[in-house]
Order: C-alpha cells, then structure tokens, then sequence
C-alpha cells in the first residue's frame, strides 16, 4: 500500500480489472488504490444506484489504527493519526438548534435518533466560544427538507428553547484559496472571532490551490446574496464569491456526535460539488466501516455523491477481495478442493460484471457476492484463493459468469427454469453432492396433538412410547416440560411454537424428516390471507382475493416451478424464479405445495376427487359407511405415508435446495470433493462446455 496520494503514480497501476472487465466501459481508479500492480476491483458498499442498486445512510464513520491519509488523484492530502474520521454529504438538511450546552444539543439528537430525521452533531467556535450545532439529514430536495421541520420540531420541543429548526442548503461564498491548511485555518479563525460561522475547506478540483474558507449554506441564490452582504458589513476586510454547484471540496469539520453521552470530537469531512470524489488510504492493516456492522476491509476508499446520497466504494485487489469473498461464501472448514472450486467461480463472476453497478464493478452483498471484509478471511482459503491465483472459467474464449447457488437440491436448474434462457454453460446436472447438507443435522417427528393441531419436535426431546394406533402409526411423549411444537423441522426464534407438550402427553407419529437445511426444508403453513399479501405486485396477473386451491401445473427439466396457479388459474410471473419471493421467500422453486385441509381421494374406478375439511369426513369400512372424528383426519397413502388434514385451508411448502440453483451448487462441490474429485473436475460438471485457464 502506497504512503502517500501521488498522481505520478497513476500511470503504472492501472491495471485494474483487466481490458476484459473495463471493455463495457472505463472505471476511473484512485491512483493509489494499492501499491499491488495486480488487478482491483471496486466493491460499492453505500449507493443510490435507483433501481440497480441502493443502500445509503447519511453518515460514514471509518477507522483505522495507523495512520492514514484523505486526498484525492489530483494531489490533494490530508495526513491524519490513528482513529475515527465522518464523512457526509452536502445538500439540503435542517438544522435544528445552536447552543452552547452539549447535553441539550445530546438530549434532542438523542430523542430524533429513533426517527427517520437522523441527527448529526457538530461542534464550532464561534466569537471564541464553544457552540454545538444540531442537524437532521440529508434530503433530497428542499420541499422533503421543508417538510421534515414540523417533525423536527415536534419531537425535540422540549430542548430548542424558542429556536426554531430551518432548511439550510449547499450554497456557500469563498473567501479565496490559500496554499496551506495553516493559512486557512488562520483566515477561519479571524472570522470565526467576529462572529462568522466559517469552515476550512480542502479542495480537490484539478488546478486549484489546496485550501479555501467558505462560509454559508443558504438554500438560495438570493439566500446566499443576503449572507454576503450581511458578512461583508460585519467583518470589512473580507470579500466573498459564490462557490460553484460543480466545484469539488471537503468542507472540514468537527462531529460531536460518536458519543451522545459526552462530547467526542472527531473530524468530519462533508463532501461538496456534484462530481467530487475523496479517497483514504490506510496504512495497510485495514480500514474499518462503522455503518458496515463495524467490518474491517483491505484496499481504500473513495467517497463521492451519487443522485443526491453519500456513497462508498472499497478499492482493493482482486484476489485480497477474494480471501473475503471465498470465506463468506462457503465454509473454511470444507475440504480444499471446494474451496479451489469456489475461488475460481467467483473470480470469474467478478471479472466478468464490468460496469455493472456503474460506479463500481460488484457490490458487497449477495446481489453480487456476500463480501464481509477481513473477518472472513481463513488461512485455508487464502491458500486455496492463492493456489487458483488468476484462474477462470471460460467457454467460447470469454470468462464465463460464474454463477452459483448455496444447494441445487440434487439436480442444479435449467436456464429456463430462472431467466427463461436456453442451455448451454449452463444447464441441469445431477447434483448428488448436495446432499451432504444434512450431515450430523438432527432428526425431526412430524407429530398429530390430541388437540388436532400437527408439528414437529425434535429428536432429542422425544420419547418413543410402546403403543401404536389402530392405523399402526407409532405414538410418542417428550422427556421435558413445555416442549415446543414448531410449525416446521426447524428452530426459529422468532416464530412462536404452534403447541407445548409436557411428558405424559401423547402424539401420533406422522413421519420423521430430516431437519429444514439447504438440501431439504419444510415452510408454511401459510394462510390464504398470507399468500395474497406476498403475491401483491409480484405477478403478471390478477392475484385472486381468497386461494382455496394452491399447486404446481407446470414444471421445468430439473423439476422446479415454472407454472404455479391458484384456485385453476396460473399466477404467472416474468421469471420463474420470482416464485421463490412471491410465495414467502422460499429457498428455491424445487417444491411441492400441500393444503392442510384438503386431500384427494383415488376411487375404484380409476376417477380422483378432492376433499376438505377433518371432520364429517365419510369413510367406508368393512361394516359400512361412518363418519369419522376428533380433531384432525389422518389420511394415509398406498406407500404408509400419513399426514394431517385439518379444518382450516392452510399452505406447506415441501422443498430441496437453497437459491436459484444455477451454475454451480456449493454444497455439491463440497460432496463432490468428499468423494475424491478435484476441483477443475467440479468447475467442469458444473459449468458444461468449459475450460479452466490461468489469465
């Protein structure tokens, strides 16, 4: 990592992704990004990117516990000690009070955190006395800005004191520039002790000297017109021009805001002009994001404004954004030979996204692929990240995008069964490996209650009771106090059980499952109220206003969804896929649907019919007709298998495999190299017509 911004270097580090990342289109990269000549890639963390991508927050918070330098390419620089640096955006805010007192200014930004007006803290010197200056912020427009103040004034009554919160804007007046942070600062100083509000700014326009003052942030033209005239009367010695919407700066503060408790002051940089971008660069241990879960991440960063919001881009080589990558992705835990295999797909994946994102080449999610920084990184996948370096997937003499999913559910999909596309790289496999997803995972009892009500309890909390039923299906109890019965064969915190039982209780047993993983899974029951809400907007057609009947109608070569319809008629979708999201978030569209209160009857005759509802059910046994009772009806098919039909119409969802099932299956890599295969083997059953090159 270089220790210096030095545009002379630009030059001989500008192999960045390569002409195959780059040919859609030319990303500029930070001149420093890296004293690494290998290829970078931009990870965009925080971006208004509309409908291809948005993630904001109106302030970002880094650290670093070396020194670190902020400029910018054209050699612009500020030299800073370890520790915490803000940076926000300007525009339109609302600033709520001035005072001298920290725990008012604390008690009011306290009381707006919680809101969608989020406070941000400065503290400035004004006649030589300390004053702490509140804000809410950034809006889009003055209008949301203008409205955003009765809110503001409502929720922090009690602290404003009489003041009353105004729209304060990105419209300042320039003192001038001046060739050191010595010189500026001087010139704020004097201004400051006459009572003028003032900041030291750095520039970082091409050309310019490296600092000037600036003062105001009016909303309007005429706004701005009456502060330099109201300055210019106050403090004769000074002349002020208006600074222009594309002039490109750092205004260099001081936030008051980390701690809410007392005042720790650390620098803010807001950043100014509608193509302004700033760059820090650490001391190469790492730069720590607050606003990211506080993950910490090799390479720099660049901050800029996108479409009116703050936005944050990680600068790093590609194959150090690997070790995080891989790490993220799959376990390091897994034999090397996945993790190989994983290391190449997603190297291929990356360089073959080029400007996707448009300021940026991925983001740091699963959009693209989870990057969560160097708390991922693991000395067994940075040996396998650096045992494939440069290797890629191609086919036709292009690198192929990698795709891949978490578990294909035993057979990986066929393009039309996800994008609607033909086969080809991509088509549907045997996926046999995947099943190593349930490895050491607990068995579940698919149990009927006395009550009627059906679920599941696992293994361990179960006993198994001598009786059986009539029907011969066995019976058990639990072996502690207030044992949950979970609507599915999996623990969720947040979901209330569906029942307790006590030891002495008894149940039948329907069936015994595997618990829910990303091979097998079990969600619902959803109700048909449910259904209707998840499908909203999510369909090319006209969502019914009740559903009594749910299933599959169509499916693809691997068998999942392509056509689900509702009480006859199809749900129709742009892509299958969608299916996964629209029916509850599903894990994949390799499914089946069960109503738990229907069932369907084979008759002698050949001839089908389906019935509803458990009881008044009639039955036909040796001694003629009956009707059966309790709770629930149990209905057994021609293989044993039983199942619960209760009174209500409710939806489960019986599924295998996690994701869209695409390309290649993490989990079938794993159990392919478990048996012995190595990982070029596994790119290439994944990834059909393929080679593995070293670029």
């Amino acid at each position: 990592m270089g220790k210096a911004i030095q545009s002379k270097k630009w030059s001989r580090r500008l192999k960045v992704l390569a002409a195959t990342v780059l040919m859609a289109g030319c990303l500029q990269i930070p001149a420093y990004a890296a004293e690494n000549d290998g290829q970078l890639i931009r990870v965009a963390m925080f971006a208004n990117l509309g409908s291809t991508y948005k993630s904001t927050t109106p302030l970002i918070t880094l650290e670093s516990n070396g020194s670190w330098t902020i400029g910018s390419e054209t050699g612009a620089n500020v030299s800073l000690p370890a520790g915490q640096i803000r940076f926000s955006a300007d525009g339109f805010r609302v600033k709520v009070l001035e005072t001298a007192d920290f725990k008012t200014a604390a008690a009011a930004a306290k009381l707006l955190q919680p809101t969608s007006d989020k406070p941000l803290l400065f503290n400035s010197s004004v006649s030589g006395k300390t004053v702490y200056q509140l804000y809410t912020g950034n809006y889009a427009t003055e209008t949301l800005a203008g409205q955003a103040v009765a809110r503001v004034q409502k929720v922090a009554a009690a602290q404003l004191g009489g003041q009353k919160p105004v729209v304060t804007g990105n419209k300042h007046l320039s003192t001038g520039n001046y060739s050191s942070l010595q010189e500026a600062q001087a010139a704020q100083a004097s201004l400051s002790a006459s009572g003028v509000t003032s900041y030291t700014v750095l520039l970082l326009d091409a050309g310019s000297s490296g600092y000037s003052v600036w003062v105001g942030e009016a909303v309007t033209d005429a706004e701005l017109t009456a502060v330099k005239k109201a300055v210019e009367t106050q403090v004769g010695s000074v002349s002020l021009s208006p600074v222009t919407n594309n002039s490109s700066a750092l205004i260099i503060r001081q936030d008051a805001g980390l701690s809410l408790d007392t005042p720790k002051i650390v620098a803010h940089y807001t950043i100014a002009g509608t193509e302004a971008k700033a760059w820090v660069q650490g001391d190469g241990n790492g730069i720590k994001v607050l606003e990211r879960s506080q993950r910490t991440y090799r390479g720099d960063m660049e901050l800029s404004i996108v479409n009116g919001d703050l936005a944050l881009v990680n600068v790093v080589p590609l194959e150090q954004y690997l070790y995080s990558v891989v790490g993220a992705e799959v376990y390091s835990s897994w034999p090397a030979e996945a993790l190989k295999v994983q290391a190449v797909a997603a190297r291929s994946y990356a360089l073959q996204q080029g400007t996707r994102f448009q300021i940026a080449n991925v983001v740091d999610t699963t959009l693209s692929q989870a990057y969560n920084g160097i708390d991922s990184e693991n000395d067994k996948v940075t040996s396998a990240v650096d045992a494939t370096a440069g290797e890629v997937v191609k086919s036709g003499g292009k690198i192929v995008e990698a795709v891949f999913s978490s578990n294909a559910g035993g057979q990986t999909a066929h393009p039309s069964e996800v994008w609607n596309g033909g086969a080809g790289v991509f088509t549907n496999v045997d996926s046999s490996g995947d099943t190593s997803a349930q490895a050491g995972l607990h068995t579940w009892y698919h149990v009927l209650l006395n009550s009627g009500i059906s679920g599941y309890i696992r293994e361990d909390n179960v006993k198994e009771l001598s009786s059986k039923t009539d029907a011969g299906l066995s019976k058990v109890t639990v072996t502690a106090q207030n044992t949950n019965v979970r609507a599915i064969p999996l623990i969720q915190s947040t979901v209330e059980p569906v029942a307790k039982m006590n030891p002495g209780n008894e149940a039948v047993v329907l069936a015994k499952v595997a618990q829910s993983n990303d091979y097998a899974w079990v969600r619902g029951p959803f109700t048909s109220a449910q259904l209707v809400k998840t499908l909203q907007g999510k369909t090319t057609t006209t969502v019914p206003t009740s559903i009594s009947t749910l299933e599959v109608t169509k499916r693809g070569p691997s068998g999942r969804a392509l056509e689900v319809s509702a009480n006859g008629q199809a749900l129709t979708v742009k892509y299958a896929d969608t299916y996964r999201s629209a029916l509850g978030g599903l894990p994949s569209t390799l499914f089946d649907i069960a109503g738990t209160g229907s069932y369907t009857v084979l008759g002698a005759d050949g001839n089908t019919a389906s019935k509803t509802g458990s009881q008044g059910a009639a039955v036909l046994s040796a001694s003629g007709t009956g009707t059966s009772s309790g709770n629930a009806l149990v209905v057994m098919s021609g293989d044993g298998q039983a199942r619960a039909v209760t009174q209500g119409q409710n939806f489960m969802f019986i599924g295998q495999g996690n994701g869209h099932g695409l390309g290649l299956s993490q989990w079938g890599a794993k159990g392919m190299a478990d048996e012995g295969y190595d990982y070029q083997e596994i790119l290439k059953h994944y990834y059909q017509n393929a080679t593995i090159v070293k670029e």
